[in-house]
């Protein structure tokens, strides 16, 4: 297929594909995909080789949120059911990091529900990072606690933090559908800060809140403009409880075509695949890997996620190799200078990552059939009982 050729080449020297490019991408057939997750792993493997790194969450404050995202299950009046608790203390948080340490994670990422953090807030995650980083050598730490405020990014970066986590989740066009506590450009302004502070900037999106293609493209456009070093996928984990609950439009097949778009569009960059994976990939989770270089290991932050242990034993058998805590992440031109060299994480899980924290398009004229949304799995949604925030063992 040309397409494919050509997005090959344009991934290969870091050239920005066409708008037109990308929503053919998401446009392919189901008979196409196979080719279409052949040419972007070809991209894939240029800039990260068959490393996957592992990230471990750690929720630091759990629900009580005053933001009103519709796909948060933390959100302001929540029925969800989920945890719900004060912040951890550092010892706490450190004793959770390390479970997810030991499981081969490279990265600790710390988040903390709500609009943003106030000053003590700050003071009290910067205790939190001295104790992970006290205690683990080498650990890399992100933060993810919302609209930062001016400084704030800054005295993160001085307590020890490596990135930020700050999601864009949808494009500027359709941001004002899913939250209206806090806007678009907040969180933009947020990312920003984070790299003018000299911490590796993280951002991404939520796929699955019946957004269109053309969305979709905005959002993972803008995010290129923005040039974080990782982009979390997120697809979305419909809660009971939640606004977005009956929103089940992913199918294993879609989703894998947004990652494949994403990383022609980000070629170089550290794609993540974040919440909702065991939800709509399912069996597919291993041919995903062939388009991201990044998964969390066990649990989200209110949702259970697969099993540590399912989750090694999938990266082995599909032929994947953990990456090390002594390896790079980021290509050496991205790792060299800037924030990269702090390299890529972060956090961006959407189901309450920091509350401040589907159709196919036509192509050149040919009509292509709607995508077939997906039965509601309610069975794969299972709210966290374990963990940060309990007295039972973390999933690692």
């Amino acid at each position: 297929m040309d397409l494919l050729n050509t997005l090959v080449d344009k991934g290969l020297r870091r050239e920005l594909p066409t708008r037109e490019e990308a929503l053919a991408v998401l446009a392919t057939s189901d008979d196409e995909l196979l080719d279409v997750v052949a040419a972007a792993g070809k991209v894939r493997r240029h800039w990260f080789g068959r490393r996957v790194k592992l990230n471990y969450l750690v929720n630091l404050k759990s629900g009580l949120c005053p933001e009103d995202c519709s796909y948060c299950s933390q959100r302001l009046g929540s029925s969800t059911g989920i945890l719900k608790y004060t912040w951890l203390k550092p010892d706490e948080a450190s004793k959770a990091a390390a479970a997810g340490l030991a499981g081969g994670a490279k990265r600790v990422c710390l988040v903390a529900s709500g609009r943003g953090p106030t000053d003590r807030d700050v003071d009290r995650v910067a205790g939190t990072i001295k104790a992970i980083k006290d205690q683990n050598e080498g650990v890399e730490v992100c933060a993810c606690l919302g609209l930062l405020s001016d400084g704030q990014a800054e005295r993160l970066r001085e307590a020890g933090a490596d990135a930020y986590n700050h999601n864009l989740n949808t494009s500027e066009s359709t941001y004002g559908d899913i939250t209206t506590t806090h806007t678009y450009a907040d969180r933009v302004d947020t990312v920003t800060k984070a790299h003018a502070a000299g911490l590796s900037a993280c951002s991404g999106l939520i796929a699955g809140m019946g957004e269109s293609d053309e969305d979709l493209v905005d959002v993972v456009y803008s995010l290129r403009e923005l040039d974080p070093d990782s982009v979390p996928v997120n697809f979305l984990i419909p809660v009971e409880g939640t606004p977005l609950a009956k929103e089940w439009n992913l199918t294993p097949q879609r989703c894998l075509r947004i990652l494949a778009m994403v990383r022609f569009v980000c070629p170089d960059v550290e794609v993540r695949i974040a919440g909702g994976r065991e939800v709509h990939l399912r069996t597919m989770q291993p041919l995903a890997l062939n388009l991201a270089n990044s998964i969390f290991l066990g649990d989200y932050l209110t949702t259970e996620g697969q099993a540590g242990k399912a989750d090694l034993e999938m990266i082995a058998d599909a032929g994947f190799e953990v990456e090390g805590a002594g390896e790079v992440t980021l290509p050496e031109h991205r790792a060299a200078g800037g924030c990269g060299s702090h390299e890529a994480a972060g956090c961006g899980s959407h189901e309450g990552a920091g509350c401040g924290s589907h159709e196919s398009a036509g192509v050149c004229g040919t009509a292509v059939p709607a995508t077939t949304p997906n039965e509601a799995r309610t069975d794969l949604v299972a709210v966290r009982r374990r963990g940060a925030g309990t007295d039972l063992a973390p999933n690692a």
